[in-house]
């Protein structure tokens, strides 16, 4: 593999034996930034993520992201073959991430006993729904049960409407970000003791932490927060206003000082000067008034007279993209958030980039998601096995 010296994890070999979409996603995280990352894959399943959503010429699109800069290999670690291949993949690796029930690397005997035997710096990283222990540790996890049960979704939506979960995959995400931390957190324990330990992640708990200080309300006001929509009950304004031209756009009143540019700006300056716009949660008070206010004003300007003028009074407000406006945002844009890369099989991508920008050792994408099992051949050879045992795997159904 050419990854270059100057990036980050240079020399860094992950193993991703996880599948949708947390584990996968933090691997990927890790390639972005110069891991060395081997996907493993059973060689009759493929990870499902190659078959989720829209595809052309019948290649999954979604794959060709979270795939990316990874090598692919197949590998039946149920069977013995494959269980000898892995515990030899492993010895030579630093971390490895899977997402299996609890108890099921153990049944396979690769379970951590056996991974730190081979490799005792070895950090194993292992995201499930529930967590190794407790009453639902056996139960499938997915994203969704996550956003249901940290309280996400009991606080989304319209107050007379039903509790939201959102179209895409939250808590996966964020538990991709918290599992990449955790990694390296692990990784930088390891620098001090010698020693790789194990990671249990479970998806119900970094959208838990995210959602913020709902525990400590309750347990110290009995405060449960609930559903409005798309006000907030610590700042006001705040929602979703419609232009003249049919767009929408948002706007926070987080700071004290923008709120006030906000009503100068919408011709109320008076209510500037009422006790209750002191302070958030009392302007919150008076949302109707308030959103009146800025809903007037918008509905008579377009979009993009809404965005400038707010952009002059230095007030926040931001237009509502889907995902044409998001590509051709100057923003974005610049930032290059949504760049190309050429693949073999599809031509030219558009795709998110890095996850951020690093002034000296910048990540990048070296190429998109590959075929299933696409290095097999080659990734067996660099561990020494020849061409006849190789061709045992296969027959045996290890590959």
């Amino acid at each position: 593999m050419n990854t270059s010296t100057t990036t980050p994890l240079a020399g860094l070999r992950v193993l991703d034996l996880a599948t949708l979409f947390a584990g996968p996603l933090a691997a990927t995280m890790l390639g972005d930034f110069g891991a060395e990352v081997i996907k493993v894959e059973h060689p009759r399943k493929p990870d499902p993520s190659r078959g989720h959503g829209p595809a052309k010429d019948g290649i999954g699109l979604w794959w060709k992201v979270l795939g990316r800069n990874k090598r692919n290999l197949t590998l039946d670690l149920s069977s013995p073959g494959g269980r000898d291949v892995l515990l030899k993949l492993a010895a030579e690796a630093d971390v490895v991430i899977e997402n299996f029930r609890p108890g099921t690397l153990e049944r396979w005997g690769i379970g951590p006993a056996e991974l730190h035997a081979v490799n005792p710096r070895l950090v194993l990283a292992r995201v499930t729904g529930f967590g190794q222990y407790g009453p639902y540790s056996h139960r499938p996890g997915f994203g969704t049960l996550a956003e249901a049960m940290s309280g996400f979704a009991a606080i989304t939506g319209e107050p007379d409407g039903p509790p939201t979960l959102p179209p895409f995959g939250l808590a996966d995400s964020i538990a991709a970000l918290a599992t990449a931390y955790a990694v390296m957190t692990a990784l930088a324990g390891r620098d001090r003791t010698g020693q790789g330990q194990v990671v249990d992640m479970a998806i119900i708990e970094p959208i838990l932490m995210v959602l913020g200080p709902q525990p400590l309300w309750y347990d110290q006001l009995g405060y449960v927060q609930e559903r409005t929509g798309n006000r907030s009950r610590n700042n006001a304004p705040r929602n979703t206003y419609r232009t003249s031209d049919g767009h929408w756009v948002a706007v926070s009143t987080s700071a004290q000082s923008v709120a006030e540019r906000v009503m100068r700006l919408v011709g109320r300056p008076e209510l500037i000067d009422e006790p209750w716009f002191a302070a958030g949660t009392t302007r919150a008070e008076h949302t109707e008034e308030l959103d009146e206010a800025v809903g007037n004003w918008i509905a008579r300007h377009t979009r993009e007279e809404a965005v400038s003028e707010f952009e002059k009074a230095e007030a926040a407000i931001a237009p509502i993209h889907d995902v044409r406006d998001v590509m051709e945002d100057p923003q974005y844009r610049a930032l290059d958030s949504i760049t190309e890369v050429d693949d073999p099989e599809l031509g030219p991508l558009r795709m998110q980039n890095v996850l951020f920008r690093l002034s000296e050792t910048p990540g990048s994408i070296r190429w998109a998601g590959r075929p299933h099992g696409a290095d097999t051949e080659e990734i067996l050879g660099e561990l020494g096995l020849c061409a006849p045992e190789i061709a045992a795997l296969r027959s045996e159904g290890a590959l």
